[in-house]
C-alpha cells in the first residue's frame, strides 16, 4: 500500500475513540517503515539527480539501501522495540510499534519484485507476492483503485468515529498527502 493508505488502515484497525492519544503514534508507526524510502528517493532524485527509471531499476536494489529499508520493516526488530516499550510502559511507543508491525503485515501480500526482508537480520528471505499494490504486471491496475476506494471509505468512517479537532486534522492531513502523492505519481510515473 502507499504510505498514507497504511496510516488510514492502521487508524481504522488500531485507533480507538476512547484513546485518541494513540492516533499520533499510530500514524507515525504507519509511516515510519516507509520513511527510509522517502529519504532514499529524495537523495537519489534531488541530491544525485538520478533518472526515475534508474532509481527504481538499479538504485532501489543497491544492497546498502536494501538494508536501510529492511531495518525499518523487520518484524524481529519491531518486536524487540515493542517489548521494550511494553516493559518500560511507554504507551506512545507501544502504539507506534504495533502500527509498524501492522504496516509490515499489510506489505507482505502486496509487494512482488520489490519485497522487503521482513525477518532481517535473522533471514534474507523475501515473500514475493503474486500481487503488487502498484505494478500492473502483478494486478496493480486492480489493486490501486481498490486502495483509493478503501482510503476514501476509511476516511469517512474515521471522520465519523473521531469527533475531536486533533483527530480530524490528522485524518485531513493524511488524506491530503495521499491525494497529493497520487497526483505526483501520475505526473511522474504515468
Amino acid at each position: 500500500m502507499n504510505t498514507p493508505a497504511h496510516a488510514i488502515v492502521n487508524l481504522l484497525i488500531l485507533g480507538k475513540k476512547r484513546k485518541p492519544e494513540n492516533n499520533l503514534p499510530i500514524v507515525f508507526g504507519a509511516i515510519l517503515p516507509d520513511l527510509p524510502m522517502v529519504i532514499f528517493y529524495g537523495y537519489e532524485k534531488l541530491l544525485r539527480g538520478i533518472p526515475e527509471n534508474v532509481i527504481w531499476s538499479e538504485s532501489y536494489y543497491n544492497q546498502s539501501w536494501q538494508v536501510f529499508f529492511d531495518i525499518f520493516n523487520s518484524f524481529p526488530l519491531i518486536l524487540i522495540g515493542g517489548l521494550l516499550a511494553y516493559y518500560f510502559r511507554q504507551t506512545f511507543l507501544i502504539a507506534m510499534f504495533a502500527s509498524m508491525a501492522l504496516h509490515g503485515l499489510g506489505d507482505l501480500p502486496l509487494h512482488a519484485d520489490d519485497a522487503h526482508r521482513h525477518f532481517f537480520p535473522l533471514s534474507n528471505w523475501r515473500f514475493e507476492s503474486p500481487v503488487s499494490y502498484w505494478d500492473s504486471r502483478h494486478y496493480g491496475h486492480i489493486f490501486t483503485p481498490l486502495e483509493v476506494l478503501a482510503v476514501i471509505v476509511g476516511c469517512f468512517v474515521l471522520w465519523r468515529r473521531h469527533t475531536s479537532m486533533t483527530a480530524r486534522i490528522i485524518i485531513a492531513i493524511v488524506l491530503t498527502v495521499y491525494f497529493g502523492y497520487g497526483v505526483y505519481a501520475v505526473l511522474v510515473w504515468g
